[in-house]
């Protein structure tokens, strides 16, 4: 985008700079907590079931709320403005991490699952659903794709940035920073970030505690049909919907078990993962923030997202037929190219839905992941946990992963098939919840 590109990001200044010391802070405890739950859980086995299944009960249990929480959060950051409902979302990881400063003992790992169940609820996927229908206020259609793929790309930036810090903080340490910048983060955006978005009036107080709880009852379930049928009626996102389920299915489930199968089937520890991720991480920036934007005005969302699934299915299959400790980075490298996914999914959605609907749009498509998010752990955990084990039936100990790329297969064929269509207008009737329009321009 060069200096052009720079100037679109301006207003997005106050937004990006906490997103990324967030995004930097939680991926620093990523490869920590591997070594952390395992010795707390299985104190000296390099593999540990019980965290595998745990994992996988806490990605069921995420997917379960989030399929009625994220396209509400949408709804609310359309109605009630972005900066309230950013500041709740991303102040949700302090108090679990919090608890790992202190002790990381058995309990407290079990009560750290519990709270970071919690975290997960709220803000995993709706930080970046909100995020994008901010930029979606402040930017026009024609150069969100580009802006997309800078704020993915700055997340990259912000896992490499993490991964940095983990693989040279000592243990000891690396729960302590994290906080630091966690906390950082929702005072910053509560004294500089900007509202977009002109707020819904209040319910009026003179009115009883049932009436406003049944008109607010009443207010999402017309907001989430409404939600509901701009998604069924526009091809564009029916099949961004699907595309982005299936993806999720297959790519969900092999991040919730991967870094274990590495443990397990190659010894890998935190220095390990965070070479891996650090891999990924800095090719994701380049592709993200220089190769997108140049090549999206020529090929289009389409080509991209079916060129970065492709990429996917390939970075699924390496890792299940890994014959060496080498292999998994050379699966890793893929990631440079798979990453590329979300910005054009998100770029898709943007623009098949009008300005007044960005947040519902994006709210209800990531609903839709969350059920992929939840389907996924009940095959994969089980799943991997046996061909971790002695029982296994022939020796492929990443056979799970090999599942979870078919699902990545089935992705790229609704991909293919997939039109970018701009959104119609609403009528009078569909204007009636009476939603404001973006405040800044």
């Amino acid at each position: 985008m060069g200096f052009e590109g720079m100037n679109k990001l301006k207003p997005l200044l106050h937004l990006l700079l906490p997103l990324c010391v967030h995004w930097i802070a939680e991926e620093m405890t990523v490869s920590v907590l591997v070594d952390v739950t395992t010795g707390a859980l299985c104190p000296g086995k390099t593999t540990c079931s019980e965290a595998i299944y745990i994992n996988g009960v806490q990605q069921t249990v995420v997917g379960i709320f989030k399929m009625i929480v994220l396209p509400i959060l949408g709804q609310l950051a359309d109605e009630y403005g972005r900066k309230p409902l950013l500041i709740l979302t991303v102040s949700t990881t302090i108090i679990p991490f919090g608890l790992l400063t202190v002790n990381k003992s058995r309990e407290v790992v079990y009560a750290y699952y519990v709270l970071r169940t919690i975290s997960y609820i709220i803000s995993q996927g709706s930080i970046f659903c909100i995020s994008v229908a901010y930029a979606a206020d402040v930017v026009d259609v024609s150069s969100r794709a580009a802006v997309f793929s800078w704020i993915t790309g700055l997340f990259s930036a912000s896992h490499v940035l993490g991964n940095v810090l983990a693989r040279f903080l000592p243990v000891g340490y690396i729960f302590q920073v994290s906080i630091g910048l966690l906390i950082f983060v929702p005072v910053y955006m509560q004294l500089f970030l900007e509202e977009t978005v002109a707020p819904k009036t209040e319910v009026s107080q003179s009115s009883t505690l049932k009436s406003n709880t049944l008109k607010i009852v009443q207010e999402r379930y017309n907001s989430m049909r409404y939600a509901a049928n701009l998604v069924t009626s526009s091809p564009t996102l029916k099949c961004i919907s699907l595309v982005s389920f299936f993806y999720e299915l297959g790519m969900s489930g092999i991040s919730g078990v991967l870094l274990y199968y590495l443990k397990s089937a190659f010894g890998f520890n935190k220095n390990q993962f965070s070479e891996i991720l650090m891999m990924v991480g800095v090719g994701s920036i380049v592709s993200q923030i220089v190769v997108l934007p140049l090549i999206n005005p020529l090929f289009g969302e389409k080509v991209i997202l079916c060129m970065a699934l492709l990429s996917s299915i390939a970075y699924a299959m390496l890792y299940g037929l890994a014959w060496a400790p080498w292999v998994p980075y050379l699966s890793a490298s893929f990631g440079v190219i798979y990453i590329l996914v979300k910005p054009s999914t998100y770029a898709v959605i943007s623009k098949a839905a009008l300005s007044a609907d960005q947040g519902k749009a994006q709210g209800f498509v990531a609903g839709i992941q969350s059920v992929a998010s939840l389907l996924s752990p009940i095959v994969m955990s089980p799943l991997t946990s046996w061909f971790l084990s002695r029982d296994a039936p022939f020796n492929c100990k990443g056979f799970s992963i090999l599942c979870a790329s078919l699902s990545m297969v089935v992705s790229l064929c609704y991909a293919s098939t997939l039109k970018v269509e701009a959104p119609r207008e609403r009528t009078f009737d569909e204007n009636a919840e009476n939603i404001e329009a973006p405040l800044l321009t």
